[in-house]
This record gives structure tokens, C-alpha cells and sequence, in this order.
């Protein structure tokens, strides 16, 4: 409770979900979003990546849903089924999408673009934070910039401290690497990020998918 009112005054909080530990922020607060960037010393016109707790809440973030991102929002995990069903979705899970964004989004959270990434962390802390402090909460992770992914509190400690206001301690998260980010605005989807749900998996849900050539190298 106590790390929600924090992001709803506009302030930083640390959090874990099931990739890495994120560093929060109101993201529909474009002064909250400009924090982020100057805790972390992330260039401006780097998107962040607006949470949700729950799939109804990405309507008022975007302008519409494509056809794949529906398909990517239901899929699960091509593994057979267990006791955790959560933990088998793409939604929620590592999976950020990309969609038009809306003009409840300011700029300062999307980098300048007129696209929004949002994405529904399984994590139980992290959903029920985002639930509490009632508006989507933008999270990069919790780390200055080129420093490495944190996937412990004491991470977030050692490389914040001084910067935000509370680290949510929720121990040390499963994953440990960033979510698989994929462009859904196009006719065929596109990866710009990989992560934890691979590029056979997405094919199996959507059929073709391209891969941003600036992962690639040249």
C-alpha cells in the first residue's frame, strides 16, 4: 500500500516481476516518466514500457488491438499443462507488445513515439502493486543504465540507493532476463527485443514473424 501511494504522488519504486526487478513509475504521469529516465541515465527517446495488472486495462492506453496482438494476448507456452497455468500464458508473462497508442499516453513515456509498449507481468507482487496504485505503471528495469539487469533487491540497493523512493522486496525473480518485445502495428509482427518466449514460439501462434534487422547487426 505504503509503495503504491508512492507511484501515485509521482514517485519511484522499485518492484520484482518474473523476468527482472522493475523500476516503477505513473505512466500516464509524464513527470514521473522524465524520474525513470534521470534515476537511470536513459537516454529520453528510449520508450519505457507501460504494466497493467489486468488485459482490460490496456483499452484506454491504445488505439486499437491488431488481429496478432489478440492471438499473442491468449497464447500459452507450448508446454504441457501443470498445476501453475499463470506461469504458461504470454499474457501475463515476458511478453511486451507494441500497439497505437492513445492520447492518454504522454510522449515522455513512449520516447517521442506515437506507439505504446505495454506488457502484463505474472509476478503476483508486481500485478497486485499495479492493481493498488490504479493507473498502468512504467518499469524499465531497475538498474542505471549499462549496468546489469537486477534480479535481487539487494541489486536494485547496491545500484540505486539514493535515487527512488522504495524497493519492494518480493526475493530473488525466476526468469532473470528482460522481456521478448515484439511490434504487433505492422502486417507481419515484428521482434525488437528477444527474451524468454523465442521467435519458434511466436511462430506457432501467429504464423510469419520478422526479426528487427538492427538485433541482427551488420
Amino acid at each position: 500500500i505504503e509503495a503504491a501511494a508512492i507511484l501515485k504522488k509521482g514517485g519511484l519504486v522499485a518492484f520484482p516481476t518474473e523476468t527482472v526487478y522493475g523500476l516503477g513509475a505513473d505512466a500516464l504521469n509524464e513527470e514521473a516518466a522524465r524520474k525513470i529516465y534521470a534515476a537511470k541515465g536513459r537516454p529520453s527517446d528510449n520508450p519505457l514500457i507501460a504494466h497493467i495488472a489486468k488485459k482490460e486495462d490496456i483499452e484506454p492506453l491504445v488505439r486499437e488491438i491488431p488481429e496478432a496482438g489478440k492471438k499473442l494476448m491468449d497464447a500459452f507456452w507450448p508446454v504441457p499443462p501443470t498445476a501453475y497455468e499463470l506461469t504458461r500464458r504470454f499474457w501475463p508473462g515476458p511478453l511486451t507488445l507494441i500497439f497505437p497508442k492513445s492520447g492518454r499516453v504522454p510522449e515522455g513515456t513512449t520516447g517521442g513515439l506515437d506507439t505504446v509498449a505495454v506488457r502484463m507481468p505474472s509476478d503476483p507482487v508486481a500485478r497486485r502493486l499495479i492493481e493498488l496504485a490504479g493507473t498502468p505503471v512504467a518499469a524499465p528495469s531497475a538498474n542505471t543504465s549499462g549496468r546489469p539487469s537486477p534480479t535481487t533487491a539487494e541489486h536494485v540497493r547496491q545500484d540505486m540507493d539514493g535515487r527512488i523512493e522504495m524497493i519492494v522486496d518480493g526475493g530473488p525473480v525466476g526468469i532473470g532476463v528482460e522481456s521478448t518485445i515484439v511490434d504487433v502495428t505492422g502486417e507481419i509482427p515484428m521482434v525488437l527485443r528477444p527474451g524468454a518466449i523465442t521467435m519458434e514460439m511466436l511462430k506457432k501462434c501467429v504464423g510469419a514473424v520478422e526479426i528487427d534487422p538492427a538485433i541482427l547487426g551488420p
